[in-house]
């Protein structure tokens, strides 16, 4: 593939989608009660997973068919938008009583791939979806090379929520964590190198009658910076961290690093004091 092929119709997208249910559907046992595709691709490197809910109502993974990937790929390609991309996950179900429910990953966010794809199948789908600078994700510019791996100096910090209502108590706008992408999640926060620690413990803003139960320490892990409020909520509460957090710790495969460098630490420091760090001569 050199080029992205001409741009699909919304009424070419939903034919193409429901052929995909229908050859999904060929290979389903009777009575089957859901069938829920998850695919994921960057250049060549594709990934495609079902389940299949049977009469008995339990879902078990299953092989899609291979009709049913390839259309996935067309819909892929034909979605392509010159100079912003196209798609890199998707979960696809089909419900027998219901319209196809067709889900994307937003660009911002990298997939869960299965198997994580080389370098070379990043490049690959900036070769074969070619994106304006602007349009690349700071995630995807990491997986591609183009970029290294390092912070650019400024130290990110999070939100812990987003805003408080009329009663004073904090609200959450974000999409909440599956069970196990939170467990993951939570390992990397506790594992980041404490910068500032403290015996001290704060109160729950979730649950007032708490009074010493938030730990007052940060950790860095050299690009962000982030209170023990950040995972006590999560562990606690499920409040999901901050979303551009989460797609950070998302893009670096949920490892932490063990150890920061100096200069990090003092760019961490100075984004937690808002003080600017000393710079010896």
């Amino acid at each position: 593939m050199s080029q992205p092929p001409g741009p699909l119709r919304p009424d070419q997208q939903q034919e193409i989608v429901r052929q995909i249910g229908l050859a999904l559907a060929s290979q389903a046992p009777p009575g089957w009660r859901q069938l829920r595709i998850e695919y994921r691709a960057a250049g060549r490197h594709v990934e495609a997973d079902l389940l299949v809910t049977g009469p008995d109502g339990l879902p078990r993974p299953a092989q899609p068919h291979p009709e049913a990937v390839r259309l996935l790929g067309v819909l892929r390609s034909g979605m392509y938008q010159p100079g912003r991309g196209t798609w890199l996950g998707m979960i696809c179900v089909f419900d027998p009583a219901q319209p196809p429910d067709v889900d994307f990953v937003r660009p911002d966010l990298e997939p869960p791939f299965r198997q994580q794809p080389p370098a070379l199948g990043f490049q690959d789908e900036l070769r074969f979806f070619p994106r304006a600078d602007e349009q690349i994700p700071a995630w995807l510019r990491e997986k591609a090379g183009l970029t290294p791996p390092v912070s650019d100096g400024e130290v990110r910090t999070p939100r812990i929520y987003d805003g408080l209502d009329a009663a004073g108590k904090p609200l959450i706008r974000r999409q909440p964590l599956v069970p196990a992408e939170a467990e993951r999640v939570l390992a990397y926060l506790d594992a980041a190198p404490v910068i500032l620690a403290s015996r001290s413990y704060g109160p729950d803003a979730f649950a007032p009658d708490r009074d010493d139960a938030v730990p007052m320490n940060f950790r860095t892990d050299g690009a962000w910076a982030w209170p023990g409020a950040v995972a006590y909520y999560l562990r606690e509460h499920g409040v999901p961290p901050d979303p551009d957090l989460v797609a950070h710790i998302r893009a670096r495969r949920f490892t932490a690093p063990s150890e920061v460098t100096e200069e990090a630490t003092d760019q961490a420091l100075a984004a937690i004091t808002g003080e600017r760090p000393q710079t010896t001569v």
